[in-house]
């Protein structure tokens, strides 16, 4: 969703809301040349009318410009503990409980307002390439990203080894004119690159379950189940990545926030148009694989039934030999024909052509 001519205006009017002070305004601001971000700070920059100000090369000067309504600052974090959010934290006034929940992982994606500042967590994910699909291929990756939203500043923490936002800040970068908008389309643009992510494993997915759905409906394709099986678990990884993100969207696209111009707001419903269709394309994955796996199933239960109507057609022939056999190796004086020269062979003729009718009727009602 690129090439989009967003509204200078936007700067003016989400302006006045960077000149405030948040809590914490007063506390040192020295963090990147103290060393407390080592191995967790990914970039930083200055921006002033859309551009990277590169002249401003002190990180408390940068911060100190945008509270006073002077561009803003847009900080990368990758995994931070827990004491170097803290720091952060304390630097841009961010509430403890968001702080906690980018502390740690595998959080459900949410939208959540502290004050003038929003705090969203979306579910990032990766389709793993495969040459062949087993009963425990890894196809879908998902890793997160939290956003800090707020006056003068954007703060993304990203978690996991994907996800990374270093060509969305570049490509931003490219187009002026939307980083004016200040923090908001920023926002804007990491949930697209969210969206977008979501469309394109969506559709490798697709081509999967395209794949197994063929060799599901071969001749001895319910050998495949326990691919079918794997496969829908790795859906329902995307579906807990999708599903619990449309509430948020909808909220940035409806809800009213100095953060948020109106032609900002425009664009997330955009987001929420392309999110709303990835989602209804996880659920027919869904469905599709349901489907695919209960006709797997009665594929077993018909192979079994004809393998257990085979062996009792067997069985019911094998029991003819065996009766004969069993009644005349009683040893009694008085049997029928048991002293007829041909006897024998009369036991084994008897024994054929009993098999023999059993078989054609069995071959006929197609138990053979």
């Amino acid at each position: 969703m690129t090439g989009r001519k967003w509204d200078m205006g936007a700067t003016r009017r989400v302006g006045r809301v960077f000149a405030r002070r948040p809590p914490g305004a007063d506390a040192p601001l020295d963090l990147v040349g103290s060393g407390k971000l080592d191995g967790a700070l990914v970039d930083w920059a200055y921006y002033r009318d859309g551009r990277r100000d590169t002249r401003i090369g002190s990180y408390v000067d940068a911060l100190t410009r945008a509270r006073r309504g002077d561009g803003f600052v847009w900080i990368g974090l990758f995994e931070p503990n827990e004491h170097q959010l803290a720091v952060v934290g304390n630097q841009f006034g961010l509430h403890k409980l968001a702080l906690e929940d980018a502390t740690e992982a595998h959080q459900r994606p949410k939208l959540e307002r502290y004050g003038d500042t929003l705090f969203a967590v979306l579910k990032t994910v990766r389709y793993v390439p495969h040459d062949d699909l087993t009963a425990t291929s890894e196809v879908v990756e998902s890793g997160e990203v939290m956003v800090f939203c707020g006056p003068g500043f954007v703060i993304t923490v990203r978690h996991g080894d994907h996800g990374e936002l270093t060509g969305l800040r570049q490509e931003l970068e490219k187009a002026p004119e939307r980083l004016a908008a200040g923090p908001g389309a920023v926002l804007h643009a990491i949930t697209d690159h969210v969206v977008d992510s979501y469309l394109a494993v969506a559709d490798a997915v697709q081509a999967d379950i395209d794949l197994i759905e063929i060799e599901m409906f071969s001749p001895r394709g319910w050998r495949n189940i326990d691919r079918v099986y794997q496969l829908k678990r790795e859906v329902l990884e995307l579906k807990r990545a999708v599903a619990p993100l449309t509430g948020p969207m909808r909220l940035l696209s409806t809800l009213p926030h100095p953060m948020i111009g109106d032609d900002i707001r425009n664009y997330f419903r955009d987001v929420d148009d392309h999110l709303l269709r990835v989602k209804e394309q996880v659920i027919s994955f869904d469905e599709l694989l349901s489907s695919i796996l209960q006709a797997g199933l009665a594929q077993v239960q018909v192979s079994e039934n004809d393998d257990m109507r085979r062996i009792s057609a067997w069985v019911a022939i094998i029991a003819v030999p065996t009766l004969v056999a069993g009644v005349y190796g009683m040893n009694f004086d008085n049997m029928p024909e048991l002293g007829w020269h041909y006897g024998y062979y009369g036991a084994l003729g008897l024994m054929a052509v009993a098999c023999t009718v059993l078989y054609l009727l069995f071959k006929r009602n197609r138990w053979l």
